[in-house]
């Protein structure tokens, strides 16, 4: 048995551990943070210096580039004193108009017209059965004449007082009788001859001759068209301008081309309380019978005459949700002296619009030149050149406002 001893175990060196492992020497941080943030700094400061030297070339591009002036037509606004209109609507009504009917009842024998002729006032148009009437007017006729001879004996004698003056009352009496008798019978025979109660147009005929009328059937529509009404309606704001004897002017879809006039006859003393408007007739002569009782009509009242104002073609105004504008043509110099044309837009309030013009209240003046056409490719300050071809004319028969 060997006992070990310190002896025998082989002495270490007092410097060195037993296990002695290669030294790592540390990372420096810092160098690397210092690189990766002077790389993303050039990178930024790249990235804003392109994105700032397009912008300039951009903005330098676009301010050298002029677009090419656009072509437009240019008018200049006007002070002119305009129409005082007051427009409406309206229907056309006879002056004269009926239904003829008859006042007896009998059966027709004779019809003595012919469906649309045109009457005089008393020309017969019917006749109904009369005979009955006939006889008993024969019937009156001759007691007349038998009281009248009576009575005139009864006065003879009753002058030389041979008889009483009580005979001479009572034929006077049986007389008058007789002659009442006679007038009710003619009055009935009259009715039974049914005539026209003025001249005009007869319209469609609606009997038969052997047919039975009562009283008061429509035999046939009579219309004097000599002139028409014309009845129409007006605010009651517009009362204080309206009146008696102004002229009416008319146009009618039968008609398109045509105005009719005539002359305010009748104003309506009260307000309608429903519908706060003032109902108003005139009269409009209707020689040639053009004018149909029913028709719709478009009305115009001619006013007094208002104060100049300024107007332009309504081709001229831009109207929007945002305002109505227009393009003012302003004439504006370089450096050079070299003078070019350019279009302002300016925002400007409108009036009323008559025969394709309109009313401007503010913003121009009389002289300033607008364009007419071309406004759908303008833009404000753009440069424009004039047209040689004139603003399309005005209509001929112009909407009404």
């Amino acid at each position: 048995m060997t006992i070990s001893t310190e002896a025998n175990i082989p002495a270490k060196s007092p410097d060195k551990s037993i296990e002695e492992k290669p030294r790592v020497r540390p990372v420096r941080m810092g160098r690397w943070f210092l690189i990766v943030g002077t790389a993303l700094v050039v990178l930024v400061g790249a990235l804003v210096g392109f994105n700032a030297f397009r912008n300039h070339m951009i903005a330098q591009f676009f301010a050298t580039m002029k677009p090419p002036p656009s072509n437009v037509s240019v008018v200049e606004a006007k002070s002119e004193v305009i129409p005082h209109l007051l427009t409406g609507i309206g229907d056309l009504a006879a002056v004269h108009q009926v239904d003829v009917t008859t006042d007896a009842a009998g059966r027709i024998t004779k019809i003595m017209f012919e469906a649309g002729a045109r009457v005089k006032a008393g020309d017969p148009l019917v006749q109904l059965f009369d005979e009955p009437d006939q006889a008993d007017l024969l019937s009156f006729k001759a007691q007349a004449t038998a009281a009248a001879l009576a009575l005139e004996r009864s006065k003879s004698l009753a002058s030389r007082q041979f008889g009483p003056q009580a005979t001479v009352d009572q034929n006077q009496a049986a007389f008058d009788q007789a002659n009442a008798a006679i007038a009710k019978t003619e009055a009935v025979i009259s009715q039974k001859l049914v005539k026209a109660p003025f001249g005009g147009d007869l319209g469609v005929r609606r009997v038969e001759v052997g047919q039975y009328l009562s009283a008061g059937t429509q035999i046939v529509s009579l219309t004097d068209l000599s002139k028409v009404f014309l009845n129409f309606t007006a605010a009651e704001k517009d009362r204080a301008i309206l009146a008696v004897g102004q002229t009416v002017k008319v146009n009618v879809d039968a008609y398109p081309n045509r105005v009719f006039e005539g002359k305010i006859t009748t104003i309506e003393p009260q307000i309608n309380s429903d519908t706060r408007n003032i109902r108003i007739q005139a009269t409009i002569d209707n020689t040639d019978h053009s004018l149909k009782p029913g028709m719709f009509a478009s009305t115009t009242v001619v006013l007094p005459p208002e104060a100049p104002v300024i107007t332009v073609p309504e081709t001229a105004v831009d109207y929007t949700l945002y305002g109505d504008s227009v393009f003012v043509i302003k004439e504006t110099k370089n450096d050079k002296g070299e003078s070019s044309l350019t279009a302002e837009r300016s925002f400007v309030r409108t009036g009323k619009r008559v025969d394709g013009r309109t009313v401007i209240l503010s913003g121009l003046k009389a002289g300033d030149r607008v364009v007419a056409v071309g406004q759908l490719k303008l833009q404000s300050g753009g440069p424009v050149v004039i047209s040689s071809n004139p603003p399309p004319p005005q209509p001929a028969n112009p909407p009404r406002y």
